[in-house]
């Protein structure tokens, strides 16, 4: 008999260290990945401006429905497993964690006086709602009721310290085998990065690994250290249920 595949729900807000983790994960040869599929559908249903919006609308599919059969379709090339980074703040339609039973759900979350410095880097004004923590915390419990306990969250901060043992961590978590190819990867843009890419993913396409962390605080100006500091209770409920390593 075989085996279903492993539908795995990674749930992040943006500047999140997600496109590196959506690269670890594409270096398993038994792994298909999938890029913020719900994207051109937030952008076309909200008409939020954000760079490359029209092309991005023109190059996906933007039928919420449709985009959600295909994540609980087949897997791209058959494979065991398929990763799905997910935007929680993309999702402003009726569809939500709940539509997707099958998926093993978990949260990438980062401190938001990070998240909100890596933004003003990109000079990209930002909001709270932008940065998807009460999203976040909303789908955690719900997708906490329909399995009846704590989905996993992964701290990025922890991940970029020692990213092998959080990793093996994860993959335990998510009942998976552990690979050691998540812990390289090749430079370059890939098939399956949204068009966005050359827009947001400079840092990560120059990458092979995980970059050290950051160690100091950033510095915000007002507007901003308001944005971090409403996101902070957010986060901080995130992380008491962080995955930790023993």
């Amino acid at each position: 008999m075989t085996s279903q595949p492993v539908r795995i729900a990674m749930w992040s807000g943006p500047r999140n260290i997600s496109t590196a983790m959506m690269r670890s994960f594409g270096s398993r040869s038994d792994c298909a990945v999938t890029d913020e599929p719900f994207y051109g559908a937030f952008l076309k249903k909200t008409g939020f401006q954000q760079p490359m919006a029209d092309q991005i609308i023109a190059s996906m599919d933007c039928d919420w429905d449709a985009v959600t059969s295909a994540m609980r379709g087949s897997v791209p090339g058959e494979k065991a497993l398929w990763y799905q980074k997910h935007m929680p703040h993309h999702m402003v339609d009726k569809i939500s964690v709940a539509d997707f039973p099958e998926h093993r759900h978990a949260f990438l979350i980062r401190k938001p006086e990070q998240v909100v410095a890596s933004y003003a880097a990109k000079r990209v004004e930002v909001t709270p709602d932008d940065l998807g923590y009460q999203r976040q915390v909303e789908y955690f419990d719900q997708a906490a009721q329909i399995t009846g306990s704590a989905p996993i969250v992964m701290d990025s901060a922890d991940i970029l310290h020692n990213p092998e043992s959080h990793l093996k961590a994860l993959c335990g978590a998510l009942d998976i085998p552990w690979d050691s190819a998540m812990l390289r990867w090749n430079t370059g843009t890939r098939d399956t990065d949204g068009i966005w890419a050359s827009h947001w993913y400079n840092r990560v396409i120059d990458t092979t690994t995980f970059a050290p962390p950051k160690e100091s605080e950033p510095v915000l100006s007002d507007a901003q250290r308001k944005v971090a500091d409403a996101c902070r209770p957010f986060y901080d409920r995130l992380s008491g249920y962080r995955l930790k390593i023993l």
